[in-house]
């Protein structure tokens, strides 16, 4: 039998009988710089006579975290997501690793926020069971309700569950504090700073199922004709007495419509104590959840005490099998899929580590554009959010624990990020590590691995795991699947060979990748760089073909996961400063695309590609031969230069040709032939000088509920209307109507200005355009309008885009 599991997503039920609610906070929240060398400048954090941690409310609390606390202008009001780094500055002493922002142990002035927010908790509340959720603070996060210690989470990627009840005035406004330090990194890149991620008021009856409290999962076995799944629901008690509950569950289609239902018995359960239930429902010729049809269930899980319904909780499912073999590769649904998969961190031009919904899945869409498949959370687990958006876009995934080791400081992080994450038909594997360089190569590496695999089985046992593994060659004997960081540093054939029964999944893989637009090295600027796939391609080191090449010809291999699928913050290897964004991207920062994006387009779709590179505006080398290169699934292409045909090709299968030309400004032409016949043309010209702004937004009507955004491009064309692809003039936005300038980028790896408004309601800002384009967010308020967004450029025509948000 192979074991599937599904997906998970908690929502508000809106069935009258039941008093669950989940309200999102996101709105509202004030915000202020502490310090985190002088307690003074922190707001006297720690420094009273009973502080936070001698007592449970000291009467001599004065600090933030009070109700009587008198805010001063050094507040301003922020909504969440939120990343206070976005805002600060860039410094050449600062962190590499970090893109050389001011925070960090060299800047106590700048390294530590503070948040508060006032919530009205009704008297109708009162005998309910309510809860506050972080799904992510970065990073050492202390928090306060009404001047109640509530914790600390040290970790700025795990979510953080808090029980507010007994410290709730009910009918009344009720205070939210939280400090964030991040004085120290979690990792070696960018990380931003804040409450990043969302944050929810979960209220709930006393008896009802407890946070993350289900675990669905299905019995599949081919013909996939029937099917049994299991929902095992944690119910628990918070009252102060003996209860007798019992659990219902209805599974739902894609349409709402029942298709199983089953009761269970009546059991007792204990005052403050948790329990465990099993229902297994049988479902006959079940939908199949897969990359091309994400298919999904919604099991509803009906809590009753003494016949009353206390709770309705609801599991978005999706059922598939998945396979991991020593021959065959990755299996899903019975059929080999190869993983074409991409590694991203969590940030963005114009918004940092603080991702609205909408910008994720607007990311996803961008990936499954040149055909990628799956997702590798690098280096930490990801935010809930984008688990959905997997789980409905049909995108595989690698859900990443952030630490290794077994005992309680990483043991809760990996059991936290499995029972929240482990209900999502998205993911496919567990990774519990990255590169653990002093433990690769030892037998401590191996006990490790193998005792956290058992533990990782332990809260989950229907997925393998994985670490993504340097060249070691001991710590990877203790994993289910063996994770190999780049061919180029890991002989895996030879290791295959050894191993045959090892199952195989390339973790990383270089892109070799640049910056975009770039084609000639300038020793005069050290923040760019051209693509190493044309400046490697004879060593055939550090080429986006060669990983591919080497999965796609192995029937054994899984797939790959190249670094990365866009450029991120941080690590601008091999470069420094003045860079400070990385160039491994496939996309830039914004998610621009660069050649190499074409190229995986052109062999993992099947949708006709032509793409040819350079472009043509090569003012100043005039005379000089240059390198054309065409990224293409066509049979043969046919070049043509200034009306020169330089000959007819054969594509060789996941390559790419190349003719050589001198440059002399006019047009090159690409023919592309499909069994002997003329299929595809694509033309580049040298183009005239900029002449105007053009603004496309990826939707002009988007919801008016405070979180939606469009994604606007603005690109530089001359006056026929082509792109300029060397202009980078400065562009000053004005938006009018009830909206907001959320963030602003262009993908230049060494733009040193500031990228995101720190006013909240922002209606002015400017961004140069870099290489042709640039990017505006613009996020919708409550409010149902028509927002004028103006892009105006010294000697350029006005760009004009409008968005309705209703």
């Amino acid at each position: 039998m192979i074991v599937a599991a599904i997906g998970c997503l908690l929502t508000a039920n809106l069935n009258a009988q039941s008093v669950r609610e989940t309200i999102r906070l996101d709105k509202g929240w004030r915000f202020a710089l502490g310090n985190a060398a002088d307690p003074q400048k922190d707001f006297g954090c720690g420094t009273e006579y009973f502080n936070y941690l001698t007592k449970a409310n000291s009467i001599h609390n004065e600090g933030p975290y009070a109700q009587k606390f008198v805010e001063d202008n050094r507040w301003h009001e922020v909504q969440l997501p939120h990343d206070w780094v976005t805002t600060l500055p860039y410094a050449a002493e600062a962190s590499h690793s970090h893109g050389y922002k001011t925070v960090g142990y060299k800047y106590p002035e700048t390294s530590v926020g503070w948040y508060r927010k006032t919530i009205h908790i009704p008297n109708e509340d009162l005998g309910k069971r309510l809860m506050l959720r972080f799904d992510g603070i970065f990073r050492n996060a202390r928090v306060w309700f009404n001047g109640f210690y509530m914790g600390t989470e040290p970790s700025g990627y795990a979510t953080q569950t808090y029980d507010i009840t007994p410290y709730i005035k009910y009918g009344d406004d009720n205070l939210i504090c939280v400090r964030a330090d991040a004085t120290l990194e979690e990792g070696w890149f960018y990380e931003g700073a804040g409450i990043y991620r969302d944050v929810w008021l979960e209220k709930a009856a006393q008896v009802s199922v407890a946070p993350f409290g289900t675990f669905v999962y299905a019995e599949l076995q081919q013909p996939y004709n029937e099917t049994v799944v299991h929902v095992k629901t944690e119910v628990t008690n918070s009252s102060l007495k003996t209860q007798l509950y019992e659990v219902e569950q209805r599974m739902l289609d894609a349409e709402g419509r029942e298709v199983a239902h089953v009761s269970g018995f009546t059991y007792p359960i204990l005052a403050k104590e948790t329990r465990t239930t099993d229902h297994r429902i049988k479902i006959s010729n079940p939908h199949l959840w897969s990359t091309t049809a994400p298919y999904l269930y919604k099991v509803e899980t009906t809590v009753k005490v003494d016949g009353k319904v206390t709770d309705v909780y609801e599991t978005t499912t999706g059922l598939r099998d998945i396979q991991f073999t020593a021959d065959r590769g990755f299996l899903l649904n019975g059929q080999p899929l190869k993983l074409k998969g991409v590694n991203l961190h969590q940030d963005h031009a114009g918004v940092g580590a603080a991702i609205p919904d909408a910008l994720q899945a607007w990311r996803i869409k961008q990936l499954k554009a040149f055909g990628c498949n799956a997702y590798r959370a690098s280096h930490n687990p990801m935010t809930p959010a984008l688990l959905d958006i997997c789980d409905r876009e049909g995108i595989l995934v690698i859900d990443e624990n952030r630490l290794m080791g077994i005992n309680d400081e990483h043991l809760r992080l990996l059991e936290r990020m499995i029972k929240r994450d482990r209900n999502h038909p998205s993911i496919i594997l567990w990774s519990d590590g990255n590169e653990e360089w002093g433990l690769e190569n030892n037998i401590q590496g191996t006990r490790l691995a193998e005792a956290m695999r058992e533990y990782t089985r332990l809260y989950d046992p229907t997925r393998p795991s994985t670490v993504a593994n340097a060249g070691g060659t001991e710590l990877i004997k203790g994993l289910d699947v063996k994770g190999f960081n780049y061919i180029i540093q890991n002989d895996v054939d030879n290791r295959k060979k050894a191993n045959p029964n090892w199952k195989i999944v390339g973790t990383e893989e270089t892109t070799g990748c640049g910056t975009r637009g770039i084609y000639f090295n300038n020793p005069d600027c050290k923040g760019r760089m051209v693509s190493l796939n044309r400046t490697m391609e004879q060593n055939y080191e550090n080429i986006i073909e060669r990983g591919w090449k080497f999965y796609d010809e192995r029937p054994w291999a899984a797939g790959l996961f190249y670094w990365t699928g866009f450029d991120y913050r941080g690590e601008p290897n091999p470069l420094s400063y003045p860079a400070h964004d990385s160039e491994f991207g496939i996309l830039d920062y914004c998610g621009f695309w660069k050649d190499e994006a074409y190229y995986l387009k052109a062999w993992w779709t099947d949708e006709p590609t032509l793409h040819l590179l350079p472009h043509w505006n090569l003012q100043g080398h005039e005379g000089e031969e240059i390198e054309l290169w065409a990224y293409s699934n066509c049979d043969e292409v046919e070049l043509i230069v200034n009306g020169k045909k330089l000959g007819r090709q054969a594509m060789p299968k996941n390559g790419h040709l190349k003719w050589k030309a001198t440059y002399q400004p006019g047009k090159v032409v690409a023919i592309g032939y499909k069994n002997g016949k003329r299929t595809l043309t694509q033309t580049i010209e040298t183009t005239k000088p900029a002449y105007k702004t053009v603004l496309k937004a990826d939707r002009q009507t988007i919801t008016a509920d405070g979180q939606d955004l469009a994604v606007v491009t603005i690109e530089v064309q001359d006056q026929k209307g082509r792109v300029v692809p060397d202009a980078c003039p400065m562009l000053n936005l004005r938006l009018e109507g009830d909206a907001r300038i959320l963030g602003v980028g262009n993908g230049d790896p060494m733009y040193a200005g500031i990228d995101h408004p720190k006013e909240l309601n922002c209606k002015a800002f400017s961004v140069p355009a870099f290489n042709g384009v640039a990017q505006v967010l613009v996020q919708s308020t409550t409010q149902k309008t028509t927002a004028t967004l103006t892009c105006e450029s010294s000697g350029l025509k006005n760009g004009v885009v409008i968005i309705v948000t209703k």
